[in-house]
């Protein structure tokens, strides 16, 4: 599955990290991917990532 990341709308409130460790921040608390500095990822399906992405109060992630 296909998730990306808008940046612009991370509040950095921090429930994407408390989901899934495929998650993490910059340093002014912004999420980016733990491995990657892409902004789009392909990931293994996983009840953790879809909880994130469906959480995300801003809607920062995307699963596509």
């Amino acid at each position: 599955m296909k998730v990306s990341i808008i940046p612009e709308r991370c509040i950095a409130c921090g429930l994407c990290q408390t989901y899934s460790s495929v998650f993490d921040y910059d340093d002014d608390g912004i999420v980016v991917f733990s491995q990657t500095d892409k902004r789009q990822q392909d990931l293994p399906h996983s009840p953790d990532i879809i909880k994130a992405v469906k959480e995300c109060p801003t809607k920062a992630l995307l699963l596509d």
